[in-house]
């Protein structure tokens, strides 16, 4: 049986080689060409040494139209804005495309505008697809762009949308997001806040009320449960690899029993394969889920405070990023959409 043909562009970063680590195990698909600016000629393993005699190829530089021809379809792993163009021409060469940078996560582009730049293919916004499966499954078998989910964003809106569907937030309140970040989510380019001796021994908030994943959660999180949200969120850096800890706060508009808050979640995710609802008094951990597509939730309700906190694990680089892009791939391609991705979570 013929193998579908698969390109990343832009794979010398972290979600770059996490994409080709779960590519070269997946039983159904061809990598046949990835693309770095700055590693034009170089063996992937030399770069990524983890990826010797398992992935040969060398990098290829980005000419787009090259590229389609090699492959079926295209994971964009480019920062955002490099992305718009890129993902655009491949559109036009008639490539399906998932693409990981915020560029095509929008659908009003004045809000994505209002963070980012100038949208320069806005016709592309209306037909893209927001590629978190358990939510939106439907739209991504027959689209043609995913705009894959940032990692925030993803460990935030599994747990929130099935409760705030349930109508128990007055619509002023403020529901608190605190998540904590490892290193790898700031990306494998020089930065002084990621190195070494400024994140080992460390914690910090960074980016408060300020961060650009903040409207993507508050446009997504409406469309899933139709309710507007008001977020506070506060992003920290963590000093550990990988991993996404996000703690949420919610004032309760009135009284709810752990039945309500177990019903819901179990109604929204009992069925699904990549998010693992915790027994009562489990709460999730970053070991859980290190290195799979897992998104572990687990919850506290505080009836004398008024208050539920939901709290949920991911890995940054896998539900977060490249696995939940090769999950969107499957569905795209009608293929179990859990093929390649049920690799359990290091430990330790």
């Amino acid at each position: 049986m013929t193998k579908t043909k698969i390109a990343i562009i832009g794979a010398s970063g972290y979600t770059g080689v996490e994409l080709m680590r779960i590519l070269a195990g997946h039983p159904e698909v061809e990598l046949t060409a990835v693309t770095s600016r700055q590693h034009v000629g170089e063996p992937v393993a030399e770069l990524f040494p983890s990826l010797r005699d398992i992935v040969g190829l060398s990098f290829m530089d980005n000419r787009v139209a090259e590229i389609a021809g090699l492959a079926d379809l295209v994971f964009t792993a480019l920062p955002h804005k490099a992305a718009i163009e890129v993902v655009a021409e491949l559109h036009g060469a008639g490539k399906r495309v998932v693409d990981l940078s915020a560029d095509y996560r929008f659908s009003d582009r004045k809000l994505y505008e209002s963070w980012y730049q100038p949208h320069t293919a806005p016709q592309l916004l209306a037909e893209a697809v927001y590629g978190l499966p358990e939510l939106f499954r439907a739209e991504i078998p027959s689209a043609r762009v995913i705009g894959n989910p940032g990692c925030y964003p993803t460990s935030v809106i599994l747990p929130l949308a099935p409760i705030l569907s349930l109508g128990l937030i007055e619509p002023r309140a403020t529901i608190v997001i605190d998540a904590k970040s490892g290193a790898s989510g700031a990306g494998r380019s020089l930065n002084l806040g990621s190195l070494y001796c400024e994140v080992n021994e460390n914690f910090k908030p960074y980016k408060v009320a300020n961060h650009r994943h903040q409207p993507e959660m508050v446009e997504q999180l409406k469309r899933a449960s139709g309710v507007t949200s008001q977020l506070l969120f506060v992003p920290h850096l963590l000093p550990v690899n990988r991993g996404i800890l996000s703690s949420i706060y919610l004032p309760l508009s009135r009284e709810v029993t752990a039945s309500e808050i177990e019903g819901a979640l179990v109604g929204a995710y009992g069925h699904e394969t990549f998010v693992r609802l915790l027994p009562a008094g489990s709460l999730p951990t970053l070991n859980a889920v290190r290195g799979s597509n897992y998104c572990d939730i687990g919850y506290v309700l505080a009836p004398d405070q008024n208050c539920l906190m939901l709290f949920s694990a991911i890995d940054n680089l896998v539900k977060g990023a490249a696995g939940q892009a090769v999950q969107n791939m499957n569905l795209m391609l009608g293929l179990p959409e859990e093929m390649g991705l049920l690799t359990v979570a290091l430990v330790p």
